[in-house]
């Protein structure tokens, strides 16, 4: 399957209260995506933290998950920095280490306009020879891309996918012509925001770029899988299953949710990085509830 399709499955980073990776919590997390066959790794999204990590700490993780799956499951890595030269050297580290795709957001603190974006991609996506991905997420970004910025930056050499947001009006199939029509035939259209997935899914979008996948991957394989055949009845029950979670994940932000769900299952001892704080013992317990209710899909029809 190509890179920027299927279940590309986005963990937490694990690290200490100085911002140090434990490398060996990460490589077990990697494995168990590995394990159930994810299509590909995104290592270092906003659900990794990236942002709160230095140059250092990211190239740590990066090494640490190309020892855990190098050369089995691809690891599309996130290299978003404020500056255009930062990024040009986290996109660089990410090629010496070994990660086979990379993921770009327009980190900014003052406002960018659309050229400066334009030029900001272009000379990262040359600094390497790795294939990106556009990491549109206005959400913490602030920065929305329009169609016609899509279109010039899905023309640049090395550019060959975009992670989109859910669409306002929810209306996918009209989103996915409109940039299909001004993007050449190789570009790859995904989508985050996980309550969205099978909708998108099965609207016809090449790539679920998900949260809940970094950590629970075989119910999202379930669905990605039910989508793929063209089985909208079945994405519709497993999606069911997903529903509390997803609605968690509105209310606290996924980042969050992920962090309480680590420890729920006891997976590895971690906090998220400050500011963030974690999640309170009575809302911890509402995350169990919420992973208890997708044990139910075990019973499905999907394998």
């Amino acid at each position: 399957m190509p890179l920027f399709q299927g279940l590309s499955a986005f963990p937490i980073t694990p690290t200490d209260s100085r911002g140090r990776v434990d490398t060996d919590s990460l490589g077990l997390l990697l494995e168990r995506l590995h394990a159930a066959g994810v299509n590909s790794i995104g290592l270092l999204g906003s659900t990794g933290g990236y942002m709160y990590l230095t140059r250092e700490e990211r190239r740590r993780a990066i090494a640490a998950a190309v020892r855990s799956v190098g050369g089995g499951t691809p690891l599309i890595v996130g290299v978003g920095a404020l500056r255009t030269d930062e990024a040009e050297n986290l996109a660089r580290d990410a090629e010496a280490e070994g990660a086979d795709a990379l993921l770009l957001a327009p980190v900014s603190y003052t406002p960018l306009t659309e050229e400066e974006v334009y030029q900001h991609f272009s000379a990262v996506a040359q600094a390497t020879d790795l294939p990106l991905c556009v990491y549109n997420n206005p959400g913490t970004t602030h920065f929305t891309f329009s169609n016609a910025l899509l279109e010039r930056l899905a023309a640049v050499a090395n550019i060959k996918a975009v992670k989109m947001p859910l669409p306002r009006d929810l209306d996918f199939k009209g989103e996915l012509e409109r940039l299909g029509r001004g993007a050449p035939c190789h570009f790859a259209i995904g989508y985050s925001g996980d309550w969205g997935a099978a909708d998108a899914l099965l609207s016809g979008a090449d790539a679920w770029y998900s949260v809940v996948g970094g950590l629970l991957p075989e119910p999202a394989l379930k669905l990605v899988r039910a989508a793929q055949a063209g089985d909208a009845i079945e994405v519709r029950r497993i999606d069911s299953h997903f529903q509390p979670l997803w609605r968690l994940f509105k209310e606290f932000g996924s980042i969050r949710v992920m962090y309480a769900a680590v420890s729920v299952l006891s997976l590895c001892e971690v906090v998220p990085p400050r500011p963030i704080l974690p999640l309170t013992d009575a809302d911890h317990r509402r995350v169990a509830e919420a992973l208890d209710v997708l044990l139910g899909l075990e019973g499905g029809r999907s394998s």
